[in-house]
């Protein structure tokens, strides 16, 4: 098959996918993000949709109060005997949950706690008696360590009564790479398999796996190991690893899994995280052959354009750490977008920030902001792009006052512009950086802070996107981008976005 990749672009990592009779569905990592872990669809691997999300209410998953890249780590979806499951972390939080739901796009349940099942990346695989199985990656709840006490371990698991029902044991270490996680169990002819990922997930991921004639071991390693790595190469997909196994529609394999498209001159940066991507596999002497992943964008240019028309919001928003109706609203002024701030910004843990996942490594946002006409003097809000509390590039009316600001960690920089009062078009333009001499093409992209001001474009910034990067940043996530109010009450009459692919 000829698969898109990225398969679904942005911050989408940590795949997961179950194939349900002719249907496909798959859930990604979403961490500090709300609502979170979406369900995408397909009947044929290529075309996807998202359908909902197993987070979608208080309660589910505590993501109050954790820290960046706490929330929801790794889920694996899962079908068996006529209900969906989706095993995750909530890292920093509740632990180790088990969400389950009739149908996928919801309502998921609040979210079984496995007692004694202390670990991340999850996986629920069941016999052919009907026991389930709880395969996880080891974690030190001290030091934080992943893998650190037996690597990959397992336990059987009462998936009504909350609780393992065993000791955990270690049941495989990998090849002795750094942090064996995202173990994921399969049947398949002869065998069950165990894949795991291996090399932490940055540039030395990679993927391996073992087999064994029972769920619980013992399992002898593939002497190809590791199956996929990008590592030491060239390919500009990197960092690929965290796989799950699926048949395709042809009656072929396919492994879906993360990956990252580092950009610059040493390929050092990747502006949109980690994202999902597919390869083909193939099955030789009752092993997996996987082909290394192959980029291939869709072509064209996407857009998106929300006018606020519809009582709920689109589902393609996320909020930092709660819910966007706790602070955003379209039928407070009906046919407009209304930010409420708590008089949090952008640095805080909880701003009132509303975003989108960048999918494009060229993309144009815009909003009509208005911040005089509402019943709070000295609103303030505008655009912004954002990785975390500490890395963001934004750009702020208040009154008649333009604000461009630059947040990188500790350094902090802003430039400022009188325009006239009313509302205005704000922009942030991301575009590749300009080849030639110096430094500059170095980077991911060049990220430009923009205002239409009496019909012309003015640019307050242009800033290194280097910056707003995983690399950089040290983030799980990936760039999203979107609007905010810092203070009172802001309204947007529209946002739109335009991305491409780099020529």
């Amino acid at each position: 098959m000829n698969f898109p990749n990225p398969l679904i672009p942005g911050f989408n990592p940590d795949p997961s996918i179950v194939k349900v009779g002719e249907d496909y569905y798959l859930a990604t990592s979403t961490f500090e993000y709300l609502p979170g872990i979406p369900i995408y669809h397909s009947t044929d691997l290529v075309n996807w949709d998202r359908i909902g999300h197993v987070v979608d209410r208080e309660g589910q998953i505590d993501s109050t109060d954790v820290p960046t890249l706490g929330g929801a780590w790794a889920p694996t979806i899962r079908f068996h005997d006529g209900l969906f499951y989706v095993a995750v972390t909530d890292a920093m939080a509740r632990g180790t949950l088990v969400f389950t739901a009739e149908n996928p796009s919801g309502p998921w349940s609040d979210g079984l706690v496995i007692e004694g099942a202390i670990g991340i990346d999850q996986d629920l695989a069941w016999d052919e008696d009907g026991t389930a199985y709880m395969t996880y990656s080891g974690l030190d709840t001290v030091t934080g360590n992943i893998g650190e006490h037996g690597g990959i371990l397992q336990v059987r698991v009462d998936l009504e009564a909350g609780k393992a029902v065993e000791e955990p044991r270690s049941v495989w270490s990998g090849t002795g790479l750094m942090f064996p996680e995202a173990p994921h169990l399969y049947r398949h002819g002869d065998y069950w398999y165990l894949m795991i990922a291996e090399g932490g997930t940055e540039r030395g991921h990679s993927v391996s796996i073992a087999r064994g004639t029972s769920p619980a071991g013992p399992f002898e390693g593939n002497p190809a190991n590791p199956i996929l790595s990008a590592r030491s190469t060239e390919r500009p997909i990197q960092n690929t690893g965290h796989g799950d196994l699926v048949q395709t529609p042809d009656g072929g394999w396919a492994m879906v899994l993360l990956g990252m498209r580092p950009k610059g001159m040493t390929r050092a940066f990747s502006a949109l995280g980690r994202e999902t991507f597919i390869t083909p596999v193939t099955w030789e002497d009752g092993w997996p052959v996987v082909e290394p992943v192959i980029l291939n964008p869709c072509p064209g240019s996407g857009k998106f354009e929300d006018h606020f028309a519809d009582s709920e919001l689109d589902g393609g928003w996320i909020a930092v750490r709660r819910f966007p109706g706790t602070f955003a609203s379209t039928e407070k002024n009906p046919g407009r977008l209304t930010l409420v701030s708590d008089g949090t910004g952008l640095d805080d843990p909880r701003p009132s920030f509303l975003g989108r996942r960048q999918r494009y490594q060229v993309e144009t946002i815009s909003a009509l902001v208005d911040t005089g006409s509402s019943e709070e003097p000295g609103s303030a809000g505008g655009l912004a792009v954002r990785y975390d509390e500490a890395h963001h590039y934004s750009i702020e009316l208040n009154g008649t006052t333009l604000t461009a600001r630059a947040r990188i960690s500790s350094i902090e920089q802003s430039w400022t512009r009188q325009v006239p009062a009313g509302p205005l078009e704000l922009r942030i333009e991301t575009r590749q950086p300009e080849s030639g001499a110096g430094f500059g093409h170095l980077s991911s992209d060049t990220i430009a802070l923009q205002a239409v001001v009496d019909g012309e474009l003015l640019t307050l910034a242009e800033l290194d996107g280097r910056y707003l990067s995983a690399e950089t940043a040290a983030s799980f996530t990936g760039r999203v981008s979107g609007v905010f109010a810092s203070r009172g009450t802001v309204t947007f009459d529209w946002f739109r976005s335009e991305g491409r692919e780099p020529h």
